[in-house]
């Protein structure tokens, strides 16, 4: 039999700017018509019919209008076969194969054309500048170019340090911004509980009781381990009569303080991390003890874990190609994006967004990655949440750019002299983790060369001057500093070359570019490390707008 639909071909249109068309060969009803469409037609058919079945994700600034055709020809050839299988099924369901609004989509005569979308363009056709100019020009018009509403479900979520209430007490925060609080840590010990921090335990109560008061339905989960407290954690779950004793301890946490839940933060499971000690049995002993937590907390709790860009190392040392079990079980995942590069002398990104330019030599190690190889072994989307870094690193280094696996050419720089940023692209990576405190360095005008090495919170670099916050609530470089923007990450970065100082961070743009991601991706949403580092709340309003919140 003939197949319904074929999309095999595309073709291109330059008003009102350059878009696809794409050639939809359809038979219907014994009919076969022939029809171009918008990418953006598909979307108001699927809205109009509010069928079951899925399409394409969208990209708006997801591949970050980077001037490749490699990213057009990687756009397009998804959205053939995605689009081809979404007009198949409607074909082939008894529901919508007679409705009007199908029958006129594939008819060639209809010109009944929704306007024009940014997500109808070429990628290559558009710099950031340019995108981010024609958005608000059709936001004027009165034409949507923003993603729908997200679903009210989705979650904004943020780490809370024990170590930082001085800083940011609980009875300060804004509730409002947080359906979920982590808070870290608590950590495993040789008895198979909990130890804390110094008035870890008083904190977390004050932080539970403000956040009841405060109305807002705030969540407070109870993080386990972090990076430098995970050494017992292989033998709190070796046998049953550990994962008892340790179940029995996070259970009781979680009663004694009225929490939420447990994020049990392992890192990591079958591989050494801060040097811990590890077995080729970690994996499935940690499912048992997700399956044990899980009958004790019942169904309502949060249970969680703080994971790496690929699943946990089975007993052959690879990465699990199958973890819905553990799935089964949890309520999220939550990928640490983040610490993918630290300080180097030759500085590369914090937190990819993607492998964007096709250069990485660890390709694996990125939002879009991450999620891709998640997904790949059965863990649902809808119960991942994206981790965003909320702080930078600072680099000795006299480089003006980033580094990749394969250096630019010199066509590949980009300078916007009216902005004066300059844009190289390229970068790699390296595997982090989450760090349990941030250096505590004194801060001297723009001069961070005492921050060689260390992260650095987005608060520090803006009250360094090296970062001022503009009045359109984003932010521009300062005190000598240089803004530069990577297209292989999508992130920026500062550099200083007489001070030899290069800071890579995120900004309102890469965060928000992230969180475009987690939504259009249809992931649970984003959490932050960590809440403390924020500018106020302007990296957190800006993650939850572009969630759809």
């Amino acid at each position: 039999m003939a197949p319904l639909v074929i999309i095999s071909k595309h073709t291109t249109a330059s008003i009102p700017r350059p878009h696809i068309l794409y050639t939809v060969k359809a038979t219907l009803n014994g009919q076969l018509t022939t029809v171009d469409r918008r990418y953006s037609e598909f979307v108001a058919l699927h809205d109009t019919l509010k069928d079951s079945f899925s399409l394409p994700p969208k990209r708006l600034f997801a591949t970050t209008f980077l001037p490749s055709a490699w990213i057009d020809d990687a756009l397009i050839t998804e959205r053939k076969a995605g689009l081809e299988l979404y007009l198949t099924n409607l074909i082939e369901s008894e529901e919508h194969k007679d409705n009007a609004h199908l029958i006129n989509f594939l008819n060639p005569s209809d010109n009944t054309h929704v306007k024009f979308n940014l997500e109808d363009a070429l990628p290559s056709t558009l710099s950031r500048k340019t995108a981010l100019q024609i958005k608000a020009q059709l936001e004027d018009e009165g034409t949507p170019s923003k993603e729908p509403e997200a679903a009210a479900t989705l979650i904004a979520a943020a780490y809370y340090a024990d170590w930082s209430s001085d800083q940011v007490p609980p009875e300060g925060i804004d509730y409002s911004k947080f359906d979920i609080i982590f808070f870290a840590f608590a950590m495993p010990n040789s008895a198979n509980g909990l130890d804390w921090d110094n008035n870890g335990t008083s904190i977390l109560k004050r932080l539970v009781t403000s956040a009841r008061n405060s109305g807002r339905g705030t969540k407070i989960v109870l993080s386990v381990g972090g990076w430098g407290g995970c050494a017992y954690f292989s033998a709190a779950v070796s046998n049953s009569s550990n994962r008892q004793a340790f179940s029995n301890a996070l259970v009781g946490a979680v009663n004694t303080y009225g929490l939420d839940g447990v994020d049990l933060d392992w890192e990591y499971p079958n591989s050494p991390g801060a040097g811990n000690p590890y077995s080729s049995a970690d994996a499935a002993n940690f499912l048992s003890l997700l399956q044990t937590l899980r009958s004790a907390l019942g169904s309502s709790k949060i249970i969680s874990a703080a994971v790496p860009h690929l699943p946990w190392l089975g007993s052959n040392g690879k990465p699990l190609t199958n973890v819905s079990a553990y799935a089964a079980q949890m309520t999220y995942v939550n990928i640490m994006n983040y610490d993918v590069w630290g300080s180097s002398s030759t500085p590369g990104p914090n937190a990819p967004l993607g492998n964007l330019c096709g250069t990485s030599s660890q390709p694996q190690a990125s939002a879009q990655a991450a999620f891709s190889q998640w997904t790949a072994a059965g863990f649902p989307a809808n119960k991942i949440l994206l981790g965003l870094p909320l702080y930078g690193y600072v680099s000795h280094s006299s480089r003006t750019g980033l580094t990749g696996s394969l250096l630019p050419s010199e066509e590949m720089l980009i300078l916007d002299k009216s902005e004066n940023e300059t844009h190289e692209l390229g970068v790699n990576f390296l595997n982090g983790a989450h760090k349990r405190k941030r250096p505590q360095v004194s801060i001297q005008d723009t001069n961070l060369t005492g921050w060689w090495g260390q992260q650095m919170a987005f608060s520090d670099i803006v009250s360094s001057g090296a970062l001022v916050k503009k009045s359109d609530g984003n932010y521009g470089q300062g005190g000598g500093f240089t803004m530069g923007w990577d297209d292989c990450s999508d992130t920026p970065f500062l550099f200083h070359t007489s001070q030899q100082s290069l800071v890579t961070y995120d900004d309102t743009y890469s965060l928000a570019d992230k969180a475009q991601y987690a939504k259009n991706s249809g992931m649970a949403g984003c959490f932050t490390w960590s809440l403390d580092q924020d500018d106020g709340y302007t990296l957190q309003n800006i993650i939850r707008k572009n969630l759809g919140k």
